[in-house]
């Protein structure tokens, strides 16, 4: 597979164009087809060896016709196969007709179809083009698959599954293996389409890799490639100031352990000083717990301005454990002209207002991070949230417009969004992060990154993939403290 393309996430329509576009330089549809088929049939042979009878189900599209060069394949190597149709076969037109006249095994209704101890599924039914729920019968079939605990190869992306949304369309098969082409669709990764897919497979089928790129939009998979070069390597000049000074706020005596967390992975993620800047009640207890992080009192806005007037700050994380009311808003607002990872009791401090947040952000390039989790979404952007026809990446990117800040929409499939359009799904956070001050920490990686001076998008992306990486260091049972050991892992060479 190109490099260039590995990171791409197509949605449905671009891969038609890309389909379009490539009949148009010259290369058959139907070699496309045959490649396809050929792969899955591949793939079904060797992840199944021992089945005793691969029943292929075929829709009344490409996808369809995708499966029947599968079962021509599978019969062409002595496996038994039993093919199924949806629809009236005898309406197919094109590369899809004419792969069906091709398969030699005959078709029966897809409702004849009763699994049996021994059947592999290869579905053909639909793929990622799908936009309306499945019809009823297709509903069934999938439900009788499911009891009999019959194993499926998914042709493109589960039947049943929206490739755009990564959401169940009424009903939706739970594939072991998915084969795709060229690219993985934002239903790959986007929950809960991610659990339906199974170990996915991209298979080349012979799209150049400059079509690819033409068409694709801005949603990629979050990896070390888009923003490695942007990662700041101290090197022997390094000076403490040029690796950039973090301020994380603390709350009040007794909800300090956040922002202790947060500056703690802000310094292990490569901040050249961190301060915590505490209100007075809560300093004896957070000069009780830090060492290499330094600590200033600011109880008042009069205080941060004139800590802002004399210290060399980069880079700021406010919101956890901090308190939601006025203070928060009032700190907020007062670092508008800086870097800032707002988090948690920060953004909820802005829900009866939030333009006033997004107005005092709007000048220049973004340089506000937000990290909403799913509740803390739908309190700055509640139409947004609720607009089931968007997929996470839409809506996050949405926000990110609106907001004109970098939003880190977080969750198992957390999503990394620009106001210029950009969207990555991060796919490497094991599921053990979803614990109690994992978001603390990830805010104060990204704080480090911006402290270091990365943009804030690339800040963001890396800061989440890392806090995946560090939470597979960490391993399964960790804690808070654990994952804070674990905030400076580097990436492979």
């Amino acid at each position: 597979m190109d490099a260039s393309i590995v990171s791409l996430l197509l949605t449905p329509d671009e891969m038609a164009a890309a389909d379009a576009a490539s009949a148009r330089s010259g290369i058959p549809s139907f070699d496309l087809m045959e490649r396809a088929g050929q792969a899955v049939a591949a793939a079904a042979l060797r992840q199944y060896p021992g089945a005793l009878r691969f029943v292929v189900l075929c829709g009344p599209g490409n996808n369809g016709g995708d499966g029947y060069v599968a079962a021509r394949a599978l019969a062409e190597a002595g496996a038994v196969v039993a093919v199924h149709h949806l629809g009236d076969p005898r309406k197919l037109t094109g590369d899809a007709r004419h792969a069906r006249e091709l398969c030699r095994p005959p078709s029966t209704p897809l409702e004849a179809y009763l699994p049996t101890t021994g059947d592999v599924v290869v579905d053909a039914l639909f793929g990622a083009g799908l936009t309306r729920n499945v019809p009823d019968i297709v509903a069934d079939v999938i439900r009788r698959v499911s009891e009999a605990q019959v194993p499926v190869v998914a042709i493109d992306l589960p039947s049943g599954l929206c490739g755009r949304r990564g959401v169940p369309l009424g009903a939706a098969f739970k594939a072991a293996h998915t084969v795709t082409f060229m690219t993985r669709k934002p239903g790959h990764v986007l929950l809960p389409g991610r659990s339906l897919c199974g170990d996915i497979q991209v298979f080349d089928i012979g799209i150049p890799a400059r079509i690819i790129g033409e068409v694709a939009g801005e949603i990629r998979e979050n990896r070390p490639e888009l923003w490695r070069s942007l990662l700041v390597e101290p090197g022997s000049e390094t000076h403490k100031y040029r690796r950039g000074h973090l301020a994380v706020f603390s709350g009040e005596a007794g909800k300090t352990g956040a922002a202790r967390l947060s500056a703690t992975a802000g310094l292990k993620a490569g901040a050249g000083l961190v301060t915590v800047g505490s209100p007075g009640d809560a300093m004896p207890v957070n000069a009780a717990s830090l060492t290499a992080i330094m600590l200033h009192r600011i109880d008042t806005l009069k205080d941060l301005k004139d800590w802002l007037d004399t210290a060399k700050l980069a880079a700021f994380v406010l919101g956890p454990g901090f308190g939601i009311g006025k203070k928060a808003r009032q700190f907020a607002l007062a670092l508008k002209d800086r870097p800032l990872v707002l988090d948690a009791d920060g953004i909820t401090s802005f829900k009866e207002k939030p333009s006033e947040l997004f107005d005092a952000f709007a000048g220049g390039e973004p340089h506000l991070v937000l990290t909403p989790h799913e509740g803390e979404f739908a309190r700055l952007f509640p139409d947004i949230a609720a607009d089931d026809n968007l997929s996470k990446a839409e809506k996050a990117v949405s926000a990110a417009t609106r907001a004109h800040a970098v939003i880190v929409y977080k969750g198992a499939d957390t999503v990394i969004a620009g106001p210029d359009g950009r969207a990555y799904v991060n796919t490497n956070g094991p599921p053990w992060l979803a614990t109690a001050g994992s978001g603390d920490i990830l805010a104060g990686m990204i704080g480090a990154l911006l402290a270091q001076g990365m943009p804030a998008f690339e800040a963001a992306a890396a800061g989440v993939y890392l806090h995946g990486e560090a939470g597979k260091r960490a391993g399964r049972g960790m804690t808070a403290d654990d994952l804070a050991v674990h905030a400076g892992v580097s990436l492979d060479p």
